[in-house]
């Protein structure tokens, strides 16, 4: 393991508030982990911050020192693109302050905020943005990347609602992105990644909505999956914009609102959110409870906050994940049967393949305005396939699963949600962007970060390729 002389790290120390964790010290292989636990990297320092100062700070001493940075938010990437080997980790995930200016209707949240913390602050005032489905994504990735989520038929991608950023650049400085500050690089920023900077604070819009709303699943056996996939593929057409909904296939988890004759049997299941008054939505998500005949009915009103943490139990930290991932046209009969197919195959109990559904706000946004692509898909599918810690030696036959559904589903592929790359991303980046966004993201990163520093990424390079 690369070492960093002493003296060096003392020099960093006297004008760092934050902590300084090294290899010797008791607290490094807590802080080391992050969400997928299949990921194991030993970087010579991790320097958590505090604030910008501290950010600064790392990226000169990183610069200085010649060291691989890698930069934490909430350490999500299924990658693990926040950890490196003998590199410099650049933690921000101690700084989760956040502010809501409910006159305005806008929030700010610093760069280690997790969904959680926007869920919680913006919903004390009735207020919400699109976040992940997981409350504990970081912001700052899933924004970075576009950011899908329960309401972004309503309110477009996470990208949309954002307003401005504090970014401390490859060089060190600090800058302001948006329209009217740095509008090259608030562009690259809403779906370029984290190859620009590092985002100290965002400043979303925020819209009203709950704090209850209607939501929740309905699921049958994987027999009725060709019927209510057909269903999705008609229903989601034209449904409006107030209609987040997405498939879910897996085994059935013993849960108790699941019978017990299908458990862990192969299921199907529709997530639906519905953004506007209860009784309105009751009319219109009647029809997904009259597909066939549910096994589970579970869409109540409840609490917003609440319906984004249905799958964190689903998606614990710590466990083992590996997943690929496809956009998507409509779900056509040849598609619906390789999912089918695939999914009546799966190895693992804690897999799973959701099937997210765009259309409504994301699709009016021209592509040339953001650098998130393709927003014309009809739907974004993950196959993930997770396993716990202490049966690693089952991880090939888990992640074969997931390498044969993909190739199947690749003739059928509308590019990829740079998101959602795992350790295909230094292959599969372009196909993330259209040929238009990889000319203009490439010449965005020859300007702002000429020699790839920040690499530990979905990496796009300072140079056309």
């Amino acid at each position: 393991m690369k070492s960093i002389d002493k003296a060096d790290i003392a020099g960093l120390a006297a004008s760092f508030q934050g902590q300084l964790i090294q290899p010797d010290d008791p607290k490094y292989d807590d802080v080391r982990q992050i969400w997928n636990g299949h990921i194991q990297r030993r970087p010579a320092l991790i320097a958590r911050c505090s604030g910008v100062a501290d950010v600064i700070a790392a990226v000169r001493f990183g610069r200085e020192h010649e060291l691989t940075p890698s930069v934490r938010g909430g350490g999500h990437a299924v990658a693990g693109h926040a950890m490196c080997d003998d590199g410099l980790v650049i933690d921000l995930s101690m700084m989760t302050g956040s502010r809501v200016d409910p006159v305005a209707q806008t929030i700010q949240l610093e760069g280690g905020c997790l969904n959680a913390h926007l869920d919680r602050e913006s919903q004390a005032f009735g207020l919400a943005a699109t976040g992940g489905i997981v409350s504990h994504t970081g912001v700052a990735g899933l924004t970075l990347g576009g950011g899908i989520g329960h309401l972004m038929r309503k309110f477009g991608l996470s990208i949309d609602a954002l307003r401005s950023c504090d970014v401390v650049t490859a060089q060190g400085d600090f800058v302001v992105a948006s329209e009217q500050d740095n509008p090259d690089l608030f562009w690259g920023l809403r779906g370029g990644g984290g190859n620009f900077g590092i985002v100290t604070n965002f400043t979303f819009e925020l819209h009203p909505l709950g704090p209850s709303l209607l939501a929740g699943m309905v699921a049958w056996p994987m027999a009725d999956a060709p019927l209510v996939l057909r269903f999705l593929r008609e229903f989601v057409a034209d449904a409006p914009d107030e209609i987040g909904i997405m498939a879910n296939l897996r085994l059935a988890p013993p849960l108790p609102l699941i019978p017990a004759e299908l458990h862990g049997k192969p299921i199907v299941a529709l997530v639906a959110t519905y953004a506007g008054p209860v009784d309105e939505g009751e009319a219109i998500l009647r029809p997904i409870r009259q597909i066939a005949t549910p096994a589970v009915n579970a869409i109540v009103p409840k609490p917003y906050v609440t319906h984004q943490k249905m799958f964190d139990a689903a998606l614990p930290h710590g466990r083992h994940y590996y997943w690929k991932s496809h956009k998507l046209g409509p779900l056509t009969g040849e598609i619906i049967d390789v999912l089918v197919e695939h999914c009546e195959q799966i190895t693992s109990p804690m897999s799973t393949v959701p099937i997210f559904s765009f259309g409504g706000a994301v699709a009016r946004v021209p592509d040339d305005a953001t650098a998130f692509p393709y927003r014309d898909a009809a739907h974004d599918i993950n196959i993930v396939a997770s396993w716990l810690p202490e049966n690693i030696g089952d991880a090939e036959r888990h992640i074969e699963w997931v390498r044969k559904f993909f190739g199947a589903l690749e003739p059928h592929s509308r590019g990829v949600y740079v998101n959602f790359t795992s350790d295909d991303a230094a292959d599969r980046v372009r196909a993330a962007y259209s040929d238009q966004q990889w000319r203009r993201l490439t010449a965005l990163k020859a300007k702002y970060d000429p020699t790839n520093f920040f690499r530990m990424n979905a990496n796009i390079p300072p140079h056309e390729s």
